[in-house]
């Protein structure tokens, strides 16, 4: 038995036979054509290109669908480097002048692009090299140059062990077969991380040299918890980590038991507990996990997965989709919640230093109405299918909220007058996700019809924290005290005016943040469709006086590591089958 230590990016436990790919890679030998077939080799670059790009565009849709929209942009941004003006500048003096062959020319160009971001600082930027070996190694097989490798004919359940995989690698990983993977090289930081755990695929990389060591027939564990890879396992091992599966599956499926019960504490406290979503297909899950409605209703995809603009018309049928199918059950429409940088459809802004604090969100939709009254349009047509609530994100000032209801009340009676369906009495709510919205909610708390708590920007916000800098990502905590003593201010108003309040980021998907929150205060709860049975098996396990108890104690802690400690010794006490071993 060999056990190795890597970076654990995407938590879970897999064990299976090893498939090893190639650890040499590929090398594309130098190659010149004719003079006069220089353009026909350009034109198959072309082709490559729009093979390629249609691939990416394909991930995208197909991984956002599954893991969200923010990872499903990882290859949005591998789209713009393949369609980079420079980059086919390059490609085509190479071609044209000097003869290369479009593979060569491809192989050459990207792998100097590779290592110049290798040997930069920055360790984010070094991450980005691997984005660049991919869109390379897609070309390169759209163009005949290399074979394509056997995850594409697998037949049985593998581990897949590689030097490097890339993020277009990763999404199309046959998860029916593919069980788990581990690679030599990679950070926390890379793309191919961030959708191995969108897809809930256990994973480990950076483990260093190891691969010449594994034997062909060669079983693997990958511990995506602790970042282990054991190679060859004793049996005691190999009984242990067995183990964990079955518990896991086991806990699935009492889970799934749930789904027709309320979302209550022992002592009979009704929590609404509602699905965050990005794309219509997803109310199948939110219904088959028994959600009590749809509490965030993400509008970002329709920006995002097309490289033209959404119109009117594709609005109101998306949302009129996902209206009708929740058949009654309330649905939050949350306004375009996207910055300026992007926007890939037309140029909103100059480049900004800093986007997160720059031109984004109702900031964007109230400086480009003619981006903002096609979607408002939409939802007050789909809000005659059943209970639809529209919401307007990053509210700062109470100068952008009336803006923006005022520009609603517009747009209703615009329909009015053109004769169209709609309904103009839908509820308006407003985002609380920065610092500046609590201090003066119990100003805003009188013009909106309710108000929804965005954890992940709140914290972001508060702390000063881009959560995507690996810098300082361990510095973002939801559950930092002073961002709980925002929460808490924030219910406390809206108590006080008889608003209803819930909490849509991810903070509240976690067991033992979820019992937190409802000790708060907090009695509408929306999470991720996957998170809907673990926190309703938490609800149900405790009493309001003990989710009481549980705030009152969290916010006595003067660091988030103290309440995430704590949280989790009240969870396995309270709910002790939640806890992963």
């Amino acid at each position: 038995m060999v056990e190795l230590q890597g970076i654990p990016v995407s938590p879970g436990v897999a064990i299976g036979p090893a498939l090893v790919l190639d650890p040499d890679g590929y090398r594309i030998p130098r190659c010149l054509v004719a003079a006069e077939d220089a353009e026909g080799e350009y034109t198959r670059l072309q082709t490559a290109v729009d093979a390629v790009s249609a691939l990416l565009e394909t991930n995208r849709l197909e991984t956002s669908a599954v893991a969200g929209v923010n990872t499903g942009d990882i290859f949005a941004a591998q789209l713009q480097m393949l369609h980079d003006p420079r980059l086919h500048a390059e490609l085509g003096r190479r071609i044209r002048e000097e003869r290369q062959s479009a593979a060569y020319a491809v192989s050459r160009v990207l792998h100097n692009y590779a290592a110049a971001l290798r040997r930069l600082d920055n360790p984010l930027l070094a991450d980005r090299a691997e984005d660049v070996l991919d869109i390379e190694k897609q070309l390169l097989l759209q163009l005949g140059a290399v074979s394509r490798q056997p995850l594409s004919e697998l037949t049985e359940p593998v581990i897949v062990l590689s030097h490097v995989l890339t993020p277009s690698e990763t999404a199309s990983l046959d998860r029916r077969y593919v069980r788990g993977f581990c690679t030599e090289t990679g950070g926390p930081g890379g793309h191919t991380a961030i959708v191995a755990k969108g897809l809930e695929l256990p994973a480990v990389v950076g483990i260093g040299t190891f691969l010449e060591n594994i034997g062909a027939a060669a079983t693997v564990i990958v511990d995506g918890d602790r970042g282990r890879v054991i190679i060859d396992p004793d049996e005691e091992t190999l009984a242990h980590y067995e183990e964990r599966l079955q518990q896991r599956e086991s806990l699935a499926a009492r889970l799934a038991e749930l789904k027709d019960l309320p979302a209550e504490t022992a002592d009979k406290v009704r929590i609404q507990l509602s699905a965050n979503i990005e794309f219509p297909h997803e109310t199948e899950s939110c219904l088959e996990r028994g959600a009590d409605g749809i509490g965030l209703y993400r509008t970002e995809f329709l920006y995002l997965s097309s490289t033209e603009e959404p119109s009117e018309e594709d609005h109101y049928e998306a949302y009129s989709q996902v209206v009708r199918e929740m058949d009654g059950r309330p649905v939050v429409i949350r306004t375009l919640d996207l910055g300026a940088d992007k926007m890939g459809q037309r140029p909103l802004a100059e480049q900004e230093h800093n986007p997160f604090l720059g031109l984004r969100s109702i900031r964007l939709s109230l400086k480009n109405l003619d981006l903002f009254r096609p979607q408002l349009r939409a939802v007050l047509r789909a809000a005659v299918h059943g209970d639809v609530r529209v919401m307007f994100p990053l509210i700062t000032t109470i100068a952008e909220l009336r803006q923006a209801r005022m520009l609603l009340n517009v747009v209703a009676e615009d329909l009015n007058e053109a004769g169209i369906p709609y309904r103009s009495d839908i509820p308006v709510g407003m985002m609380v996700e920065v610092p500046a919205a609590v201090i003066m909610l119990d100003r805003f708390v009188k013009e909106v019809d309710f108000l929804s708590i965005g954890t992940n920007d709140l914290a972001q916000y508060t702390l000063a924290v881009d959560r995507s800098n690996e810098y300082v990502a361990d510095l973002y905590q939801s559950c930092d005290p002073a961002v709980l003593r925002l929460i808490a201010s924030s219910v406390k108003v809206a108590d006080a005016n008889q608003t209803p309040l819930a909490v849509c980021g991810e903070m509240s998907s976690n067991p033992g943040r979820a019992l937190l929150l409802i000790g708060l205060g907090v009695r509408n709860l929306s999470v991720p469709p996957s998170s809907l049975h673990r926190v309703k098996k938490a609800i149900r396990s405790v009493t309001l006086k003990q989710c009481i108890q549980i705030a009152e104690r969290a916010m006595t802690f003067e660091a988030a590591r103290d309440v995430d400690l704590y949280l989790q010794d009240r969870l396995s006490a309270l709910a002790p089958e939640l806890i992963v071993h």
